[in-house]
């Protein structure tokens, strides 16, 4: 898909990834609706980006997904692709994790793009086709110390994705994941720590790891993937296996 004069969500677009993305699409010609909770950042990240729209949304909240689908629609009358970015890590050994900690984590990163999904896709269906593009993670491919419970929200994200990219094939409709290893975001530094030793896993800090990727960059490799409509977009071509 050419982005140019497209309709796109971006979730999680007040900072890091989602920002990133939201900006390169407007440049790209998109219009682009900026969906988070943070209300002042988005609106005012509106009326620097030409076209585009705010809707506060929270993804945890059901009715915030809906509204935002809703006002999508109604003020475009069509949504060309939704960018599923929001998320939040959860870090700590499996045998200290906090289950009601891990089941808010699990609602943003799995469920509020399941149900973002299923409000978007009778739309898509009725205007003969559109985009879908889930941001994972690398970490969805490995098995790391500490991360189980993150990497475990991002497979269940995977499965959910490449099951609707085979089922919505038929109505032309492209599900995409794209695979983000470390980024230059406060990502880490808004995760759960469920444990004493995941309290000082700000992973880009860690000696040993690859060098981090700056969330501009991650933004090219989703409209690489919103212009190819490849399945799975890694953070770097060699990754591919």
């Amino acid at each position: 898909m050419n982005p140019n004069n497209k309709v796109i969500i971006v979730t999680g677009a007040s900072s890091g990834i989602g920002l990133a993305t939201a900006k390169l699409l407007a440049k790209e010609g998109a219009k682009v609706v900026l969906a988070a909770r943070s209300k002042e950042i988005i609106e005012k990240l509106g009326k620097e980006l030409p076209g585009s729209l705010a809707v506060a949304t929270d993804m945890t909240k059901p009715e915030d997904i809906e509204n935002m689908i809703s006002e999508t629609h109604k003020k475009f009358g069509r949504v060309d692709a939704l960018i599923n970015n929001a998320g939040q890590g959860i870090y700590g050994a499996i045998e200290n994790v906090d289950p009601e900690a891990y089941r808010k984590v699990f609602e943003l990163n799995v469920v509020g793009p399941l149900i973002a999904m299923q409000k978007v896709i009778p739309i898509m269906k009725q205007q003969g086709g559109g985009t879908i593009i889930n941001i994972s993670s690398m970490v969805s491919k490995n098995y790391f110390p500490m991360l189980g419970a993150y990497a475990s929200t991002k497979y269940a994200l995977n499965a959910l994705t490449l099951t609707a990219r085979a089922e919505l094939q038929k109505d032309n409709i492209i599900v995409s994941l794209v695979h983000p290893t470390l980024t230059l975001t406060d990502f880490g530094k808004n995760a759960v720590k469920s444990d004493v030793v995941a309290q000082g896993m700000e992973s880009r800090n860690r000696p040993n790891m690859p060098t981090a990727d700056t969330a501009e960059y991650i933004a090219e490799r989703i409209l690489l993937t919103l212009q190819t409509g490849k399945a799975e977009m890694y953070a770097h071509d060699e990754m591919e296996k």
